[in-house]
C-alpha cells in the first residue's frame, strides 16, 4: 500500500515518545512566554507592527516574483543597506528565512573540490547545506577550534569553516576567535550563522562577529534569522560585497525562491531601527538570561550557563521532557521541549529563551513554575 511505511514510522516514535504535534496558539496567549525567541520582545511592539502594515499598504501582500524578476522591492534594498551597516559588512542579502540564507551560503561558498569543515553541533539548516553543497564535508567536535585546523590540514584547496556563533540548544557560543585563526593559517574561509546572537551580542546587539572583531574582514560572512531579535520573518547573508554577489548569481535558494514578503521587510526594518535606537536591550535580554541560570542552579536544576539569550534545563528522559514541558503551560508557563534528533547529544531539554521586556516577577514566576513541575 502506497506509504504504508508511514504507520510503522509512527509507531516507532510514539514508543519513543517522540511524537511532535502542532499546537495553534491564539493572538494574545496568557501564556507566560520562555519559548519563543523574541529575544528583545519586539514581535507585537507598536513600531514593528506599523511598519509591517505601512510596508504592506505600500509593497502588497507578497513580493510577487523572485528577487531577480520582480520580488525585489526599494524596501528590500533599503533593509539590506542598514543591516549590512548595523553589523559593520560591506553588503547584505535577504531571503525568504534564516534557513534558506544557510542554505544559500553553505551551497554557493563550497564548490566541487572544496572542503567544509561543520562543527557537530550546527543547526540543521547548516547540516542540510553540507549536505547539499558539492564539496567535502567533514565533521569536527563542537567548540574544538584544534580539531577545525587538523581537518583543514588535510585539504589544499579551498575551504571553509561552517559554525553556529550561539548553539540553539544549550545557548553556548563559538570560540569565535580562535576558530578565525584556524582558517587564516590555512587561508579558508569563515561562514558563521549568527541566528542566536544578532540583536543580544555585540555593541548595541550587532551581533556576534562584531563582539569578536570580525565583523567586515573579507575572508568572513555571517548569516543571520530576521525572525528572533527582530522580531519578523525571512533572513540575510551578511559579508564582502564580493561574496554577495556571488550569492546573487550562484545561490539557487535566492535565484529560484520567492522574495520575502514586503510586510517582513518592513517589520524588520523598523525593528533594526528601534533596536539602533535603543541599545540597552541587548544587554537586558543577556542579563535576563543570566538571572534566569542563576536561580535555577540555585533551585538544584542542571542549567547550562547561557553565552546569549538561550538558557538549557537538562531533563531526565524524551518522556520525562515532554510531561515536564506540558506541566509548565497548564501552570501557565510556555518553555520549549528538545528531544532527540533536534539535539545531537541525545539528552533532552527544556529551553527558556531570555526576553527583554521580561520584570523581575515574572523571571522569579517562571524558575518557580519549573522547580513545582519538575518530574
Amino acid at each position: 500500500m502506497a506509504f504504508g511505511w508511514i504507520d510503522e514510522q509512527a509507531e516507532l516514535r510514539r514508543r519513543a515518545g517522540l511524537v511532535r504535534i502542532l499546537r495553534p496558539r491564539p493572538a494574545h496567549s496568557p501564556l507566560l512566554d520562555l519559548a519563543s525567541n523574541d529575544y528583545l520582545g519586539l514581535t507585537h511592539h507598536p513600531e514593528v507592527a506599523a511598519g509591517a502594515a505601512e510596508a504592506a499598504r505600500t509593497w502588497g501582500g507578497g513580493s510577487t516574483g523572485s528577487r531577480l524578476v520582480t520580488g525585489t522591492t526599494e524596501l528590500h534594498a533599503e533593509l539590506e543597506r542598514e543591516l549590512a551597516g548595523f553589523c559593520g559588512f560591506e553588503a547584505a542579502l535577504v531571503f525568504s528565512s534564516g534557513y534558506a540564507a544557510n542554505l544559500a551560503a553553505v551551497t554557493a561558498l563550497a564548490p566541487h573540490g572544496s572542503l567544509i569543515v561543520s562543527d557537530a553541533g550546527n543547526h540543521a539548516s547548516l547540516i542540510d547545506g553540507c549536505r547539499l553543497a558539492r564539496g567535502d564535508t567533514q565533521v569536527v567536535p563542537h567548540a574544538d577550534p584544534e580539531a577545525v585546523r587538523k581537518a583543514l590540514r588535510t585539504h589544499d584547496g579551498p575551504a571553509v569553516v561552517v559554525s553556529d556563533t550561539v548553539f540553539s540548544v544549550d545557548g553556548d557560543a563559538a570560540p569565535l576567535t580562535a576558530l578565525a585563526a584556524a582558517c587564516r593559517e590555512r587561508g579558508a574561509g569563515l561562514l558563521v550563522d549568527d541566528a542566536h546572537g544578532l540583536g543580544v551580542l555585540g555593541d548595541g546587539g550587532r551581533g556576534a562577529a562584531w563582539a569578536a572583531g570580525l565583523a567586515g574582514e573579507g575572508d568572513v560572512a555571517v548569516t543571520v534569522t530576521l525572525s528572533k531579535s527582530l522580531g519578523s520573518q525571512g533572513g540575510a547573508v551578511l559579508g564582502p560585497a564580493k561574496v554577495i554577489e556571488h550569492l546573487v548569481n550562484a545561490a539557487r535558494t535566492f535565484i529560484f525562491d520567492t522574495g520575502l514578503a514586503p510586510a517582513a521587510a518592513g517589520a524588520a526594518l523598523a525593528a533594526l531601527r528601534l533596536l539602533r535606537r535603543e541599545p540597552e536591550r541587548a544587554a537586558r535580554a543577556r542579563a535576563v538570561a543570566a538571572e534566569l541560570h542563576a536561580r535555577l542552579t540555585a533551585a538544584g536544576h542542571a542549567a547550562v550557563r547561557p553565552d546569549a539569550a538561550v538558557v538549557s534545563v537538562r531533563a531526565p528522559s524524551p518522556e520525562g521532557a515532554v510531561r515536564w514541558a506540558a506541566d509548565c503551560r497548564t501552570a501557565g508557563l510556555a518553555v520549549g521541549c528538545f528531544r532527540p534528533p533536534s539535539v545531537p547529544d541525545g539528552v533532552s531539554r527544556l529551553r527558556l529563551t531570555a526576553r527583554a521586556d521580561l520584570s523581575e516577577g515574572q523571571i522569579e514566576h517562571a524558575v518557580k513554575v519549573i522547580g513545582e513541575t519538575r518530574p
